[in-house]
């Protein structure tokens, strides 16, 4: 199983990007897929989840109405679209296998996960 991340960058406040998690070794539709963060200094922050059998979506509150998760099954790639950016979005990404249901994704292990993207937010 692997995962792969891209699309991290340097964005002024206010900008946009979309990370892509590229999934290999299973195939989409049977699992949830988790968005995380980590900030230097900082603890793990779970972000999004995406039941990739239906396309159910969940997001921690501080990004709710600015990220919107989504995924391509037959592509096997999850996305994580992110506009109004905030200095505090600052982090690393990455996305990991999760609960089919993505229940408690943000205190779930992640066994299988790529090695993250870098997201800074700076003008």
């Amino acid at each position: 199983v692997q995962l792969v991340e891209s699309g991290g960058g340097l964005v002024q406040p206010g900008g946009s990007l979309r990370l892509s998690c590229a999934v290999s070794g299973l195939r989409l539709g049977y699992f949830g897929v988790a968005w995380f963060r980590q900030a230097p200094g900082k603890e793990r922050e779970g972000v999004s989840c995406i039941r990739t059998s239906d396309g159910s979506t969940y997001y921690t509150d501080s990004v709710k109405d600015r990220f919107t998760v989504s995924r391509d099954n037959d592509k096997s790639a999850v996305y994580l679209q992110m506009n109004s950016l905030k200095p505090e979005d600052t982090a690393v990404y990455y996305c990991a296998i999760v609960s089919y249901d993505c229940s408690a994704y943000e205190s779930s292990a992640t066994d299988y996960r790529g090695q993250g993207t870098q997201v800074t937010v700076s003008s």
